[in-house]
């Protein structure tokens, strides 16, 4: 009997650095959509990137986390209200945004409120060496700590609003309000803590109205940790996707005059099978190990840090082993590919890793000793993929 092909029998040659999909930086990102809506405030020196969308007098931006542009469309049934509005992403082309890479939280939720790509923002993974400690930092809790405004120096786009006279606000749960990583990428205006989901809604649309000009951010985190802990299609996902569905219905509703609702996320989410196929585990594989100092990153999405000397000879040997199922690139083939954005600040650069792999099949490379919580999950994000990278942009107007 002939045996079923594997991804390695499918895949028999390497994948090219050439064949990674890069985001949309600079027309179609999340990194130019507050930009937008702040040239369309005439907010000075904003850009205007996502040329389909009309400007708004007061403008709200609801990211639920995890909820990618594949997954919404999948599950029609779950969230009737913002399947309804599928035809009006993107400005009513229909068309979703990409995340940026890596499609992880830190860098996403950095992107958004900086309006800046992850090579210029400078959280460009879930963990990073730090270049000045050696350290691997977590951005996403920002431990070790580093001090936040040398590590991302540049404004959020709601600072320069609120600056310009616009109504800034975020409203979000108060657990984020002091976090390092809302300093650099949310601050600006006025932080308004509420746990509730309907208090949170309600309370945006109230700060909606309250100015003539307005620039409003709120947030919903469970789609995301439900598929994390139970995967994309779970009873758990599902729920929550319900309940989001039913948050946005609400917020939509409450528009003031003049207002525009975009709902958007900071990634999608594949589910990953539990067998050695799909997880390779770099700390039992002493070939991936060889020559490594730090492993950063995340399962779909790895920084590599060699020891000293030894990077081409990472690189070559990750390239051997995971090049069938992963774009596996050096620093500089990162970059110049595009992967971070169109340029690189100089104090980003070392944070990037050595070498890059990001995943293409449904793969993971875990981490079971070092990474054991992550190692457990079952949902799973960080690469180009379409399922991950896809995040929607609906719109709702007053």
């Amino acid at each position: 009997m002939a045996q079923p092909k594997t991804a390695w029998d499918q895949h028999p040659e390497p994948l090219t650095v050439a064949s990674a999909p890069v985001p949309e930086y600079g027309s179609g990102s999340l990194a130019d959509l507050l930009p937008t809506l702040a040239a369309g405030l005439g907010v000075p020196d904003m850009n205007a990137a996502i040329g389909e969308l009309t400007p708004a007098d007061r403008n709200c931006v609801f990211l639920i986390d995890g909820l990618g542009w594949e997954q919404l469309r999948a599950h029609p049934e779950d969230a009737p209200f913002m399947t309804s509005l599928l035809a009006t992403s993107r400005g009513g082309t229909g068309r979703p945004l990409t995340a940026g890479y890596p499609a992880t939280t830190a860098t996403s939720l950095a992107s958004v409120g900086t309006g800046l790509p992850p090579g210029a923002h400078g959280l460009p993974g879930y963990t990073v060496r730090n270049p000045d400690t050696g350290e691997l930092m977590n951005q996403l809790r920002w431990q070790p700590w580093a001090p936040p405004g040398p590590w991302q120096p540049y404004p959020t786009v709601f600072q320069l609003a609120h600056a310009a006279g616009v109504h800034a606000a975020q409203v979000s749960s108060p657990t984020f309000e002091n976090t390092p990583l809302t300093k650099v990428a949310l601050s600006g205006g006025t932080f308004l803590g509420r746990l509730p989901g309907e208090d949170r809604v309600d309370l945006a649309a109230e700060q909606l109205a309250a100015g003539d000009r307005s620039l409003v951010y709120t947030y919903f985190a469970e789609v995301d940790g439900a598929g994390h802990r139970f995967g994309v299609d779970s009873d758990a996902w599902r729920g929550q996707l319900m309940y989001a569905d039913r948050l946005v219905q609400r917020l939509a509703e409450q528009l003031p005059p003049r207002s525009a609702l975009y709902v958007t996320a900071d990634h999608g989410m594949i589910d990953v099978p539990f067998d050695e196929q799909h997880r390779i585990d770099f700390d039992e594989d002493w070939e991936l190990s060889a020559g490594v100092a730090l492993l950063g990153g995340e399962g779909r999405a790895r920084h590599v840090y060699a020891v000293p000397g030894a990077a081409n000879d990472v690189l070559t040997c990750w390239r051997e082993v995971l090049g069938e199922q992963f774009w596996v690139a050096s620093r500089d083939e990162a970059i110049a590919a595009g992967w971070f954005g169109p340029r690189i600040d100089e104090r980003v650069y070392g944070r990037i890793g050595d070498v890059v792999a990001a995943a293409r099949d449904d793969v993971l490379l875990i981490a079971s000793e070092r990474e054991p919580k992550e190692s457990a999950m079952v949902g799973n994000h960080g690469s180009m993929t379409p399922a991950e990278q896809l995040v929607p942009l609906l719109e709702v107007r007053s």
